[in-house]
């Protein structure tokens, strides 16, 4: 049967493969993203600031350039569908303007551009730590981001980021703000390294015994959560202009959690055990002196460090259930069967001659 040009136009037109611009794919989740998007058909363009070796055997378009560049963003986003917005400035060691220019002036542009070349569709990828303001959460929603506080950069950053990437969705543009909860998984540094790397220097320390009660995410279940966002996520979408913090929906004590780490990645666990009070004490000092001793390394403790890791914090998993569809795939124990895994083949690597 012999098909009307315009006919044969929308249906070439709805055949073709979503353009998908990843922002920030040298990260664990960016990366594992834009990969996830390939597999699954999609045409990807990654924007980051060098390029990505794990990527490089994908049939994935590498653009090199700064977030904070607006001219090289709007290229990178040329022709692009939707747009997964990662890159962003984390840890705690930076100046303020570092963090600001960064996330709050990057996501500007990547709204910005997403509004002047058309493109209905972003997720904005923010952090629980926005709406922390070191008391407990039981239960929590994605509660109003919390602003003020002091030297909390990233933070405060992001929070201000995702104040101002919401305000922009409209009946044009579908914006989303995904808030992933301490993500980890093989391959992870922020945290899972860290933990690995001082239980074997004998330097792990837990505020308040590891006794507080903290959901995590398991990064294969945050990168499913936030392509199910981007698939939700459109002009008149229940979600748009709205924040859903994504986890494992498995609060543990933060102790269990660590041990299982310990373990997977073959070091002792020994911690030494530093009350709440104490842990915001000395995060206070070291972050007031880090900088003047150590400018640029991340310094071991902070106060808001020691308030996350000595409070409770877990969400209600409702929501993303709701308007995204979305739940995890991977409990905690088998991504600790995961993790493990993943170590042992790193160590065999390692000895092979």
């Amino acid at each position: 049967m012999c098909l009307p040009a315009a006919v044969r136009g929308l249906l070439d037109e709805a055949c073709r493969p979503v353009k998908v611009l990843v922002t920030g794919a040298s990260s664990l989740i960016g990366g594992g993203v834009a990969t996830s998007l390939v597999r699954r058909g999609e045409s990807v363009v990654t924007f980051q600031r060098r390029v990505v070796p794990g990527l490089t055997d994908l049939p994935i378009e590498q653009l090199t350039g700064d977030i904070r560049d607006r001219d090289a963003l709007s290229g990178a986003a040329e022709g692009c569908d939707a747009i997964v917005h990662l890159a962003a400035k984390v840890g705690v060691a930076g100046t303020w303007e570092e963090y600001r220019s960064v996330n709050v002036d990057g996501t500007a542009n990547v709204v910005a551009v997403a509004a002047r070349q058309g493109i209905a569709r972003v997720v904005h990828v923010s952090s629980p730590s926005v709406a922390h303001g070191g008391e407990p959460i039981i239960g929590g929603l994605a509660d109003p981001p919390v602003l003020g506080r002091k030297r909390a950069w990233y933070p405060e950053s992001k929070a201000l980021a995702e104040i101002d990437a919401l305000a922009a969705a409209s009946d044009s543009l579908g914006l989303v703000a995904i808030r992933p909860h301490l993500v980890w998984g093989p391959g992870d540094t922020q945290l899972v390294g860290r933990i690995v790397e001082r239980a074997r220097a004998n330097r792990l320390a837990l505020v308040g015994g590891g006794r507080a009660l903290v959901d995590t995410t398991y990064i294969d279940n945050a990168i499913e959560a936030l392509i199910a966002a981007l698939d939700s996520v459109a002009p008149d979408a229940a979600c748009s202009g709205r924040a859903y913090v994504i986890s494992n929906g498995e609060p543990r004590p933060i102790r269990e959690l660590v041990a299982g780490i310990c373990r997977a990645g073959g070091v002792p666990f020994e911690p030494r055990n530093v009350s709440l009070r104490a842990g915001q004490t000395i995060g206070s000092i070291i972050e007031r002196v880090w900088p003047l001793v150590r400018r640029g390394a991340e310094p071991p403790l902070t106060r808001f460090v020691a308030e996350q890791l000595g409070t409770a914090h877990w969400f209600d998993p409702r929501p993303a259930k709701d308007d995204l569809r979305w739940s995890p795939s991977v409990s905690i124990d088998e991504g600790l069967t995961r993790l493990e895994r993943w170590y042992r083949q790193e160590a065999s690597a390692v000895d092979q001659p």
